[in-house]
């Protein structure tokens, strides 16, 4: 069931993004540690797949670094983003939590070999974060674009999915040509779905 949550009256992305993150930074913190908790139970239910691309939530975003854990527990090799300048992505391998350092923006990032970003292409999951999606599979990233220009160089037969909280899965968001739609979405609350995406 797609949740109905007020949001602001302007539609535009800068007021949905005011609007939910505002309500993750109200969120008490057991209940995100719960999300948390219920979010890496889920990934499990992403495989089996020999590569997936993941990340490691910065605060306020759902999840934890148990996502990529539990993804590289069930036998897949994980790849994380490794920051850099304004582009697409460039990934290294996840081997374990004590192998992050501290990146970025305030991002844990593995301390290996960089990828470069046409590695994407392996994935045949990529676990990708976001601000909200609706029901056709429109994201809402943060802004930066960095996903906007890595996620061309992905699989097209790759399952895109999206990790939110259950209310950040919505009705409807704004659209833009260069938008490429999710196929599934993760939440807390419901696990693993597909959604109505279709090809653009």
């Amino acid at each position: 069931m797609v949740v109905a949550v007020p949001m602001p009256d302007e539609r535009d992305k800068q007021a949905w993004r005011a609007e939910i993150r505002g309500r993750r930074a109200r969120l008490p913190e057991l209940v995100y540690a719960a999300e948390a908790a219920a979010l890496a139970a889920a990934a499990a239910d992403l495989g089996p797949a020999e590569w997936v691309c993941a990340y490691v939530p910065m605060r306020g975003e759902p999840g934890s670094v148990a996502i990529p854990e539990t993804l590289r527990d069930s036998g897949s090799r994980v790849l994380l983003p490794v920051t850099g300048e304004p582009g697409p992505l460039s990934w290294g391998e996840f081997t374990g939590a004590g192998s992050l350092r501290p990146a970025r923006y305030g991002l844990l990032e593995p301390a290996g070999p960089v990828l470069p970003p046409e590695t994407v292409a392996r994935a045949e999951v990529l676990l990708i974060p976001a601000l909200a999606v609706d029901r056709r599979g429109v994201r809402l990233g943060q802004g930066a674009g960095y996903y906007d220009r890595t996620l061309g160089m992905a699989d097209p037969a790759a399952r895109r999915t999206v990790v939110v909280r259950d209310d950040e899965l919505v009705e409807r968001l704004p659209e833009e040509p260069h938008d490429i739609r999710m196929t599934w979405v993760l939440t807390p609350g419901s696990g693993l779905r597909r959604l109505d995406a279709d090809p653009r």
